[in-house]
């Protein structure tokens, strides 16, 4: 059923109806309208789970990383600052294969201090094991929920994941939404059976101390399963097209790209904008395509390098950088093509909520055309001389 809703109250309503039996979260601008949803729902008999009040973020995260090894379905919401207090339990969730799904609604990180969005916050967790997954509208931030449990809770990947979308521009903002009823999202997504848990008839431990002889092989095998993960994201994609009529099954997504010269690189809400820009490129007979990254970990290198194998350029969008070099998509773009003549330039653009306009995409590939890029975009000169 189409409703008219905000960003945050959707993915709400989403994680209720993936029935989670464990919430634990900690407000936080601009995440708090979701846990908020939830406490309500859960004060109101909505919705049977446990609501943990915790004193922190890294409380929050702790008691979804227990709760999960004990054998629940478990939900947490952060974003920057938040999310940086739970960097020690995000590599813990991880190293223990435990499913925890968390929305990361995202926000600049300080300082200085900025509530507005930019995606610097999970970006910088991209090493820690976590699927990630970046939506463009609120329709995909809603949806998206039931992919990541559906995925994370595979006993092929068995890994955290977080469920992307941008601060204020998707979470604040009311758009259409097509919500499906709790009978839909069971048909889909059944009831959480865990594949290992603690039991006290049957003792088992989680986390133990590794020597060197055997530190490596674990995180060798997280990084399997992270790779391995694209394949069970795009059988459970498919599943949820066939079942809905929204196909998540591919990691990227191609606009306009069949004949393009120029190809942008982006992820998340600012691919609306960067669409638009192209329709009116597209007038002017310039041959401009998107390829929008849905999926960040795992990072879709096979699907990049075939979708961009015949531009003459790459302009890559990054709302974070990894100071000291580029961004962080440009890095993982420029990876991807490697050994193919393809110059592909990175465009450091809206940090701290700085707006992005059509004009802006016409501006950067005009750059691009002009071989001009690494660089921040848009910097105030007065401020930086």
């Amino acid at each position: 059923m189409i409703e008219f809703m905000e960003g945050s109250h959707a993915v709400a309503h989403s994680v209720k109806h993936c029935r989670p039996e464990v919430i634990a979260a900690y407000p936080i601008t601009p995440q708090t309208h979701i846990v908020e949803a939830l406490a309500e729902m859960v004060a109101n008999c909505h919705l049977d789970a446990e609501y943990i009040t915790v004193e922190s973020e890294f409380s929050a995260l702790s008691a979804c990383l227990g709760a999960s090894a004990a054998g629940s379905r478990v939900y947490s919401a952060t974003t920057s600052q938040g999310l940086a207090l739970m960097f020690e339990v995000c590599f813990n969730c991880a190293g223990m294969r435990m499913p925890v799904v968390m929305s990361i609604v995202n926000r600049a990180m300080g300082a200085p201090l900025s509530i507005w969005n930019d995606q610097q916050d999970s970006i910088s967790l991209r090493d820690s094991g976590w699927l990630q997954f970046y939506a463009e509208d609120n329709q995909e931030a809603a949806d998206l929920h039931y992919l990541a449990y559906k995925v994370a809770e595979d006993r092929n990947v068995l890994l955290p994941a977080f469920v992307c979308f941008d601060g204020f521009i998707l979470s604040h903002t009311y758009e259409p939404v097509d919500m499906l009823t709790q009978e839909q999202v069971d048909s889909y997504l059944p009831r959480y059976t865990p594949v290992q848990r603690l039991d006290s008839a049957d003792p088992i431990s989680f986390g133990l101390f590794a020597s060197p002889e055997y530190y490596m092989e674990f995180r060798y095998q997280i990084d399997q399963a992270v790779k391995g993960a694209a394949k069970t994201i795009a059988s459970a994609g498919r599943e949820f097209g066939e079942m809905f009529g929204r196909d998540y099954g591919d990691l990227v997504e191609s606009y306009r790209l069949e004949d393009a010269d120029c190809a942008i690189v982006a992820m998340g809400s600012i691919c609306g904008t960067v669409k638009d820009a192209i329709d009116e490129m597209r007038k002017d007979n310039k041959k401009v395509g998107l390829l929008r990254l849905r999926s960040f970990r795992p990072f879709p290198h096979k699907e990049v390098r075939a979708a961009l194998s015949g531009v003459n350029c790459v302009a890559v969008l990054d709302k974070n950088v990894s100071l000291g070099t580029k961004g962080a998509v440009a890095l993982e773009v420029r990876d991807a093509l490697y050994g193919q003549q393809v110059p592909v330039l990175d465009y450091i653009i809206a940090l701290g909520g700085r707006d992005v306009r059509k004009k802006d995409i016409r501006a950067v590939v005009d750059m691009a055309g002009q071989g001009k890029g690494d660089l921040f975009y848009g910097l105030r000169q007065e401020l930086v001389s």
